[in-house]
C-alpha cells in the first residue's frame, strides 16, 4: 500500500494513501456551502459556484420563513439548496405539515434538521421530537441531516447528545429514510478523530460530513457577530469558544490544516462529505478550494 507523506500548513507530518489522497480531494470538489441570511449574503452571490449545494441556515432574527424564501429563491436561480429547519422555531404539529407540504411542493429532496435556540421554544423542545412528526407527513425527502457535536455542546450533556443522535439515526431507519449528520465547526483532528471512532464503535452508521471553516477574515467574522445581534452571538459564542478561540489567535488558517490529519479517517470511517462554514465568506472559500485542487 503507497503511502503519501506531506506536511499541511500547520507544519505538522501526516500519512495518507493514494486512495484516501484521492477522497479528500473529492470532498473539497464538492463540499456544502453554509450560508447565513443576512446582509453580506449578497455580495457572497456572485462567488457560488453554478449547481452548488448550499446549506441555508436558519436565523433566529428571520424566521424559518426567510430561509424557506431563500431556498426558493436558489433553486430557481439553479443551485441545490439544503434549509435548515430549527426545531423550537416550529410552532407546532400543523406547522410542520405546512413545512413538509412545502417540502414538496418544491421538490426537495433534503433538509437539515436543528435544535435551534429559540426561548421559549415554540411546539418543539428538540429536533427529535421534530423530526419523529415530520416523518409521519407527506413530505417527499429523499434525505434528512442531523446535528452532531464531536467536541461538545455548551449547554447539553455528552451523553444526551449521544443518545439524541442515535435516537435520530433510529427514527429515520424505521421510517426508511436516509440520513447524514453534520458535525459542529471544530479545529482539533485529534478531537474529532477520537469521536468518530467512539461513535462508530457504538453503532453510528450515518454517513458523516465533517464541519469545516472556511477562509474567514476575522474583521468581517466579528462585524458579523455584531450585526447577528449580541444576544445571539454571545450564545454562538458559548457553544463554540474554543473554535472561535483558535480562528481568532491563528495567524492564517487553511481547511487543510484539519481536512489533511483527518484523510485516512475520513476514507476509512465514512466521512462522505464536508459541511463548509463560511459565514458568508465564500470568494476567499472559493480561492482556497480552486488553489488546493491545481496545486495537490
Amino acid at each position: 500500500m503507497v503511502l503519501f507523506r506531506k506536511k499541511n500548513s500547520a507544519s505538522d507530518e501526516f500519512e495518507e494513501t493514494t486512495e484516501a489522497r484521492q477522497h479528500r480531494l473529492l470532498l473539497t470538489q464538492n463540499f456544502t456551502i453554509e450560508l447565513v441570511p443576512m446582509k453580506s449574503l449578497e455580495s457572497a452571490r456572485e462567488h457560488l459556484p453554478a449547481g452548488s449545494t448550499l446549506s441555508v441556515t436558519c436565523s433566529p432574527a428571520k424566521g424559518i420563513e426567510e430561509t424557506q424564501r431563500l431556498t426558493e429563491e436558489f433553486q430557481s436561480q439553479g443551485f441545490d439548496p439544503i434549509p435548515h429547519i430549527s426545531a423550537r422555531m416550529v410552532r407546532d404539529r400543523a406547522h410542520t405539515t405546512e413545512l413538509a407540504a412545502w417540502c414538496r411542493s418544491l421538490g426537495l429532496q433534503r433538509v437539515f434538521l436543528v435544535g435551534g435556540d429559540a426561548d421559549p421554544p415554540g411546539g418543539y423542545f428538540d429536533a427529535v421530537d421534530l423530526l419523529r412528526d415530520l416523518l409521519d407527513t407527506d413530505h417527499g425527502l429523499s434525505a434528512i441531516g442531523v446535528t452532531a457535536y464531536p467536541d461538545h455542546h455548551a449547554f447539553i450533556s455528552d451523553e444526551k447528545l449521544h443518545t439524541a443522535l442515535h435516537a435520530k439515526q433510529s427514527l429515520l431507519a424505521e421510517a426508511g429514510l436516509a440520513g447524514w449528520c453534520s458535525t459542529q465547526m471544530c479545529f482539533d483532528a485529534e478531537v474529532i478523530e477520537a469521536w468518530i471512532r467512539d461513535e462508530r464503535d457504538q453503532g453510528l452508521t450515518l454517513p458523516i460530513h465533517l464541519g469545516v471553516s472556511g477562509v474567514v477574515d476575522k474583521t468581517k467574522l466579528m462585524t458579523m457577530g455584531m450585526r447577528i445581534g449580541l444576544g445571539q452571538s454571545l450564545g454562538y459564542l458559548k457553544k463554540n469558544r474554543a473554535a472561535i478561540t483558535k480562528m481568532m489567535t491563528s495567524t492564517s488558517y487553511d481547511p487543510n490544516d484539519l481536512l489533511m490529519p483527518l484523510s485516512q479517517t475520513n476514507f476509512e470511517l465514512g466521512v462522505e462529505a464536508v459541511h463548509m462554514y463560511t459565514f458568508n465568506q465564500v470568494e476567499a472559500t472559493e480561492a482556497w478550494r480552486t488553489e488546493t485542487l491545481e496545486l495537490d
